[in-house]
């Protein structure tokens, strides 16, 4: 996606660009696959948040056709008791209801409104600027009960981070936060590889070559693995994790460059029969787990807010694992269906497993005190972007493609 958007604002001030992508698609981590019976399987639950800076400025959201989940959530309590939250951010003191909702006290209930109100103070850079702990340091300081926290911030913002512990900054929390409150989160009508197809339509025909691998990066001279050289007025790596250090050989990283380390998730995929009910009864929620021991993290039903993800007649449920599990693919789905039973009744029996995507390097840990950007410019003419040189989110990985343009076409 950094890829991409740097291609597509230099394309737009008239320059020439060539895109290098290993892979058979655009995308990276925003992937989507068809499967032969017309599922649309996203690799890893993802969603687009409307009020991102960087998405508003480069996505043309009409073309998209947009599907929004509801506001709120259906929260499973760690005693097996389940609570649902409509608009949890955006109306606090009616999602909490004091009376109706187990989560947290009416202190807690009404700090939520303070937040609320705190982050609409500040733009999105400037939250991000401000002075950072970790995000359950931050709630506890707020002054939020460990109830509060363990029954709503851990399962919602938890699985946001792929970080159960809340150990990411909390001015990435409060950034976060604040998209929550100000827009929605959405998918494209066909799956998030729409945004990236967006962004590659947009250039010129041979302008992205696939299935392209490079070797390596000698100051303006990219190796490709087949042999092939090529040479360029500048290199921008829009990669992952420590493969820059890969691709250039000998060359030291700038001062304060070093990438974090990696979150992990693993993303099961199961359908519905032909005809069976939709299991999340058309509501447009997302299902939070706040059992703290179990592997069910997450659950989304994509075709019910977005009836492409499934052919006609079935639906699509999407179930997140964070972090490191140990089990083989058979016994996760073992697992999961146990726990997914005692949510949903006898009808997760006859539900079929369809894919199961581990994603080792599902976004960068992004920790209190780390510099909200990593230095882009590598040396003369050698750039890098993405969310691993940044925050971890889509928003980071459009806002550094852009920047890398912008001193590109400064040069």
């Amino acid at each position: 996606m950094a890829g991409l958007a740097c291609a597509t604002w230099l394309h737009r001030a008239g320059r020439q660009v060539l895109v290098l992508e290993a892979a058979d698609a655009v995308g990276g981590r925003v992937r989507t696959d068809l499967t032969p019976e017309g599922f649309r399987l996203d690799r890893g639950f993802q969603v687009l948040l409307t009020e991102y800076p960087e998405a508003r400025r480069i996505f043309d959201y009409g073309a998209l056709d947009l599907k929004a989940f509801k506001s709120g959530a259906v929260i499973r309590l760690a005693d097996g008791r389940e609570t649902t939250l409509q608009n949890p951010l955006q109306r606090p003191l009616a999602a909490f209801s004091a009376l109706a909702s187990p989560i947290g006290t009416l202190t807690d209930k009404l700090r939520i409104l303070s937040l609320v109100r705190h982050v609409a103070k500040y733009s999105p850079d400037e939250l991000l600027a401000r002075p950072a702990t970790d995000t359950l340091t931050f709630l506890r300081r707020y002054g939020w009960s460990e109830t509060m926290i363990d029954s709503f911030f851990r399962p919602f913002f938890g699985g946001v981070f792929l970080d159960r512990s809340l150990g990411t900054a909390s001015n990435f929390f409060e950034f976060v936060f604040q998209q929550f409150v100000r827009g929605a989160a959405v998918v494209p009508a066909r799956g998030m590889q729409q945004l990236p197809e967006q962004l590659a339509a947009r250039l010129p025909a041979g302008t992205v070559r696939l299935n392209t691998r490079v070797a390596r990066v000698e100051g303006q001279i990219v190796q490709l693995e087949n042999g092939e050289t090529l040479t360029a007025a500048a290199v921008v790596l829009a990669v992952d994790g420590s493969v820059p250090a890969a691709l250039l050989p000998g060359r030291a990283l700038p001062e304060n460059g070093a990438i974090a380390g990696a979150r992990r998730t693993t993303c099961t995929y199961f359908a519905t029969p032909a005809g069976s009910p939709a299991p999340g009864h058309r509501n447009g929620l997302l299902r939070l787990n706040a059992h703290p021991t179990q592997l069910a993290h997450n659950v989304v039903f994509p075709a019910e807010v977005a009836p492409a993800y499934a052919p006609a007649g079935r639906q699509l449920i999407s179930v997140s694992t964070h972090g490191e599990h140990g089990l083989t693919e058979a016994d996760l789905t073992r697992r999961l269906r146990e726990e997914l039973l005692a949510w949903f009744g006898p009808q997760v029996l006859a539900w079929e497993h369809l894919r199961t995507y581990p994603i080792v390097n599902a976004l960068p840990e992004y920790a209190a005190g780390q510099p909200v950007q990593l230095p882009l410019r590598l040396a003369d003419n050698l750039y890098r972007c993405g969310d691993w040189s940044s925050y971890p989110s889509l928003n980071a990985a459009l806002a550094t493609g852009r920047q890398v343009a912008e001193e590109l076409l400064n040069c």
